[in-house]
């Protein structure tokens, strides 16, 4: 019969003192060294990170202090004071009263959301108008409302502020006619108004001479 026994082991690498007998006899293979874990480095902090590093971390906060809005948020009547009264003196809020089914409203909130991307900075939000002030009247949508520190700043009621030619860079101008609503959040305050102004006539200018070259190639193409 054969010499049968069993070898109880813990760890890997670790052994009985019967196996270190029978290894000292040359009856089983050296034995493999204990398992030690790779030893612990904590992660490498903002402190201790390179210059680079830390430079990146700061550019993410800031971006992501800017980035804190980007669309039109819908909010209801119970919403309208958190949402827009009691936003930061630093945000401006513009408010569309509007209600669904009525084309001029519909216009408007596509240029509302172009805005919302382009200046992330700024709050943009949607209310049905009913839900704002109880039985106002449907002739009068849509309405904008522009808020900074819990106040009015502006006003505009229907389509004859932004021309028959509703457009994005249209409604931008008219709402920074007299105050900095719109901000990218690249700009300070005191300037962010120019820089938009600046910004809007540019793209107009560009949005004008390609619907001109298209025009070309149309003609040509015939």
């Amino acid at each position: 019969m054969g010499d049968y026994h069993y070898i109880y082991k813990d760890l890997d690498g670790a052994s009985t003192q019967w196996d270190d007998i029978q290894a000292k006899l040359g009856n089983l293979p050296p034995k493999k060294s204990a398992f030690k874990p790779p030893a612990f480095t904590p992660a490498e902090d903002e402190a201790s990170a390179p210059k680079d590093k830390r430079k990146r971390l700061s550019e993410l906060r800031e971006a992501a202090k800017v980035a804190r809005f980007g669309s039109v948020v819908p909010i209801s009547g119970s919403d309208f004071v958190r949402e827009v009264s009691q936003a930061p003196p630093d945000v401006w809020v513009v408010v569309i009263l509007y209600k669904e089914g009525i084309a001029e409203c519909g216009l408007l909130m596509q240029c509302l959301d172009d805005l919302a991307t382009k200046y992330p900075a700024t709050k943009f939000v949607k209310i049905i108008s009913t839900d704002c002030i109880p039985n106002y009247p449907d002739r009068n949508l849509p309405t904008l409302l522009v808020y900074n520190s819990g106040a009015v700043k502006a006003n505009h009621v229907g389509m004859r502020s932004f021309g028959r030619r509703c457009t994005p860079e249209g409604v931008a101008l008219v709402l920074c006619q007299s105050n900095p609503v719109l901000n990218d959040g690249q700009s300070a305050n005191g300037h962010s108004r120019e820089a938009v102004i600046e910004g809007v006539r540019k793209r107009f200018i560009e949005k004008v001479v390609t619907q001109h070259e298209d025009k070309d190639d149309g003609y040509s193409s015939d």
